[in-house]
């Protein structure tokens, strides 16, 4: 089974900066899900929504959120096997767990409606304290 798995969450300080990575595991190793998907991340804390943060089009296109807007970046390697999220000037706010997911291209941008993205990473824990 096609899977999404994040890595490079853990704890920093306020101010401080993180980026995370999300690549593709499973039975199609190619970077088509990536490259030819729309990307997104995601980030939820506990008993609370599932929210967008940053999208990125197959057009290359990237949006975000305004609680972020500015201070996080998403972004995609060249070979386009791996998202990005750079995140910079990191606030307790951003305290969550980080989601990438994958959907059609279609109507790619943030907002987004986690219910219309069908591929998923098991997630990666940011905790912004001091």
């Amino acid at each position: 089974e096609v899977k999404l798995v994040e890595s490079g969450g853990g704890s920093v300080e306020p101010g401080g900066s993180m980026q995370l990575s999300c690549t593709v595991a499973g039975s199609y190793p190619g970077n088509r899900y990536i490259r030819s998907n729309c990307v997104t991340w995601f980030r939820q804390e506990p008993g609370k929504r599932r929210e967008a943060v940053a999208a990125l089009a197959t057009s290359g296109r990237a949006s975000y959120s305004d609680a972020v807007k500015g201070r996080f970046t998403i972004s995609k390697n060249g070979a386009q096997s791996e998202l990005y999220l750079r995140m910079n000037n990191l606030k307790s706010e951003d305290t969550a767990v980080y989601y990438c997911a994958a959907m059609g291209p279609s109507s790619c941008g943030v907002p987004a409606d986690p219910d219309t993205f069908g591929l998923w990473g098991q997630g990666t824990q940011v905790t912004v304290s001091s």
